[in-house]
């Protein structure tokens, strides 16, 4: 039988399949063996992505041993979530949970800069690729079609470039994204204030100390109308729907605006290929989970192939499906709540809008009620 090109190849070197490759580099005898198609590097300097990116604690463990930890990083340490209208809010502090921190706020671009150079220092092939390429199944392995060119392996990775398409929701919502400065900030506090349009987040910003970084989420319509405001009517729209608790707030920074959708899908989606993080699962931003989410999928990932690399004559799919079975719960319980919380809080129903405010008002009275969301948004479930 015919050795393929290699061991494993990932199709995607976002976040999430640069931290798999340094991940499974580690536990690979022959890292050369693990192929990363991505596209090209940008140039110094160069912004590729305006997000920036809620990475939980348990991700920050994660990422630190890999000497990726980007050198600007804002931390969270309370998170205060609120209901406009209500009376209710509770918050979430890093005391009670007995941590350093909930949390770090850092800029996309930073995070993707480190990986890169760390994917770079190991004997790992990347591969430079003009647009988003996807394994596909063959008899005892996959292989991925580059340009003209054909690369063959033992197992694929995708993840990025595609969506799931099993389970779709649309919430009729888009995320406004912006820099907003504050006049009277408050050191390592998050915002999450759930409004009748949708969630409004508030994250203490990277790159500046009285600045916040805005997630605001409103139907289409609205967010073109925001999108369209005057900086001036756009401060005075959103001071009315967050509040003063932050002083006098005035933007700083161009607006994005991004498609809000719940995608999901099979960990397997076909023989010898494995999904994870975006290709897997994409969610509502609400609490920020979702590249938590697909942190934890390639931690497991890397640890359920751990004895295959040893021996790769292997027949590699025990190993897959042992990591399928392992996700599946914390898959379900983050997308369950990612799903429910802007749903259940954007509703019109007086009654359910009153039951949410008492929702907050009693996690806020007693802790054993907010403990077991503030662990899983702390660390996901771990089984």
């Amino acid at each position: 039988m015919t050795r393929p090109d290699f061991d494993i190849a990932i199709c995607g070197a976002g976040p999430v399949g640069c931290v798999l490759a340094l991940l499974l580099a580690r536990y690979s005898p022959h890292p050369e063996r693990i192929a990363l198609f991505g596209q090209k590097p940008p140039a110094q300097g160069q912004k590729l992505d305006p997000r920036t990116l809620a990475l939980n604690h348990g991700s920050r463990q994660l990422l630190e041993p890999l000497g990726v930890w980007p050198s600007r990083a804002a931390s969270m340490h309370t998170v205060h979530v609120s209901q406009q209208g209500r009376l209710g809010r509770t918050l979430i502090t890093a005391a009670e949970l007995q941590v350093d921190e909930l949390g770090s706020v850092v800029n996309y671009d930073d995070l993707l800069s480190h990986l890169r150079q760390a994917v770079q220092q190991h004997a790992i092939r990347y591969i430079e690729v003009d647009q988003p390429v996807y394994a596909q199944s063959q008899k005892n392995g996959v292989y991925v079609q580059a340009g003209a060119q054909r690369y063959e392996a033992a197992l694929a990775i995708q993840s990025d470039g595609t969506r799931p398409k099993n389970l779709k929701r649309d919430y009729n919502q888009c995320a406004l994204l912006a820099t907003i400065q504050s006049s009277a900030p408050r050191s390592a506090w998050a915002f999450e204030r759930f409004t009748s349009s949708g969630p409004l987040a508030l994250l203490p910003h990277p790159n500046q100390a009285d600045c916040y970084a805005l997630v605001w989420c409103n139907s289409p319509a609205r967010t073109q109308e925001l999108l369209q405001l005057s900086s001036t009517a756009f401060e005075k729209a959103l001071q009315t729907a967050f509040g003063a608790r932050l002083g006098q707030l005035q933007l700083v920074s161009e607006r994005f605006v991004f498609d809000l959708q719940l995608s999901a899908g099979p960990s397997l989606p076909a023989p010898y290929i494995a999904a994870i993080g975006n290709a897997a699962q994409t969610l509502h931003p609400v609490a920020g989970q979702g590249l938590n989410l697909g942190l934890r999928d390639t931690a497991q990932l890397a640890l359920s192939l751990r004895p295959w690399l040893a021996q790769t004559q292997q027949d590699p799919l025990r190993y897959l499906h042992h990591y399928a079975e392992q996700r599946r719960p914390d898959r379900w319980l983050t997308g369950s709540i990612t799903d429910f919380l802007p749903r259940v809080f954007a509703t019109t129903n007086p009654l359910i809008q009153h039951a949410c405010g008492l929702g907050l008002l009693s996690m806020d009275c007693l802790a054993p009620a907010r403990f077991p969301l503030a662990r899983q948004l702390l660390q996901g479930l771990r089984v």
